[in-house]
């Protein structure tokens, strides 16, 4: 018997039986959407963190005080108060650090902002001229400050997008003067909106370190010293970020002096995205896991069904195997029926779970907008993994229905 007949009589034992086998295949069509749409949702959100990341700016590396000590007790990284003005200039040496293009140190607080009958409560952040440039902002209108107004403490601010709507909701807040803590600022600029799921880069205010330091936060090193919370460091190139690591290193060893543990962190782009990518593929894969609990119960579904089909076709196994069948023949032929089924659900899934990505595609969440990627990786492993359910439940139904006595399968009521 040829290949070809024995899918044909296998075609023709599910034709005879169209809404059973449709009911089958539901239960795979179900679990494939499920695996593709949350794999996808997974995966979009993945993409999104990562872009939201390199939107920071690029190849960056992030220098944080060290944790301090006390009691013998280590805080927590970014607490510390050892990192000045000076460690962030001298970073700057293309000496020492060829492979840094700028550095920005930066001090943050939060405090009430006041403009006219309008308030806000926002992170106020101390920064240099070279922030702008490090941390990939454009302005929607106005200026930035410049190196002449950080040298002369000048009593200006640049406002995140957000808080531009917020206190000037007609949309004219360059030149207007607004209020944080006891200083009194004029605006020159409003950032372009970072958007997505950096929402937080819209609602901040920018001002001159030195304006920082001498009207809002005094923190400062053992030494009295104006201490910073963070110094962004920019690389010339991604290839060159561990060299640049080491470079920054050496030079902040050099500077707070040698001891057996360093007093600060560093901390890469690269760093960080690998990190979010273990934890969102973690992630992923679990919404996958879920997923698949739906396939294994339509893997039970065919296989129970199959049983069924043996035992309503035991005499017809009987009377092919008395003309000639093999035992072989009969065993493929139910395996390709339950594979059949198997795939045309997995086919009828893959469209359905790709329609209800697109479907939910642009949904906001707060903030964020729901961006589904359904990738090929994703759609070829739920194609095999609904051929390979197919083969697995239908493997025993199928061995069962080959070892029938042919004699006893004809006596069969």
């Amino acid at each position: 018997m040829r290949a070809s007949d024995v899918l044909l009589i296998a075609l023709r034992g599910l034709a005879a039986h169209r809404l059973r086998s449709s009911l089958t295949m539901l239960g795979i069509v179900i679990g494939v959407a499920s695996v593709i749409s949350l794999l996808a949702l997974g995966s979009g959100a993945q993409q999104m963190v990562a872009g939201q990341i390199q939107g920071l700016g690029s190849n960056l590396l992030w220098v944080y005080p060290g944790p301090p000590t006390q009691m013998g007790m280590r805080g927590l990284v970014g607490t510390g108060s050892n990192l000045t003005l000076e460690d962030a200039r001298a970073l700057m040496d293309p000496d020492r650090a060829p492979s840094v293009v700028a550095v920005s140190p930066q001090v943050n607080t939060t405090a009430p902002v006041v403009a006219g009958g309008l308030n806000t409560t926002t992170s106020i952040r101390g920064v240099t001229p070279e922030y702008v440039q490090v941390r990939n902002y454009s302005l929607a209108e106005g200026d930035f400050f410049t190196p002449q107004q950080e040298e002369s403490r000048a009593r200006v601010a640049v406002l995140g997008n957000q808080v531009a709507q917020t206190l000037f909701p007609d949309g004219d807040a360059v030149e207007q003067w607004l209020r944080v803590g006891p200083l009194r600022l004029r605006v020159i600029g409003v950032l372009e909106s970072k958007g997505g799921a950096m929402g937080m880069e819209d609602d901040l205010v920018l001002v001159p370190i030195t304006t920082f330091q001498a009207g809002l936060a005094r923190q400062t090193t053992a030494g009295g010293e104006f201490s910073l919370q963070v110094i962004t460091v920019q690389v010339a190139d991604g290839k060159l970020v561990e060299q640049a690591k080491e470079e920054v290193r050496a030079i902040l060893q050099d500077r707070h002096g040698s001891s057996e543990e360093e007093d600060f962190s560093i901390i890469s782009q690269e760093d960080v995205l690998q990190t979010v990518g273990q934890v969102m593929g973690i992630f992923t894969l679990f919404l996958g896991a879920i997923a698949g609990i739906s396939l294994l119960v339509g893997g039970i579904g065919i296989m129970n069904i199959m049983l069924v089909s043996v035992t309503e076709r035991t005499r017809e196994i009987g009377i092919r195997k008395a003309v000639g069948a093999r035992r072989r023949h009969i065993m493929l032929q139910f395996l390709l029926e339950a594979t059949f089924l198997s795939l045309a659900g997995g086919i009828i899934g893959i469209l359905l779970g790709m329609g209800l990505s697109g479907l939910v595609s642009g949904i906001r969440m707060g903030e964020v907008a729901l961006q589904p990627a359904v990738t090929l990786p994703v759609v070829l492993l739920a194609f095999f993994l609904s051929a390979a359910i197919g083969i697995f439940f239908g493997f025993y139904p199928a061995s069962r229905a080959a070892r029938l006595d042919p004699i006893q399968a004809l006596r069969y009521e």
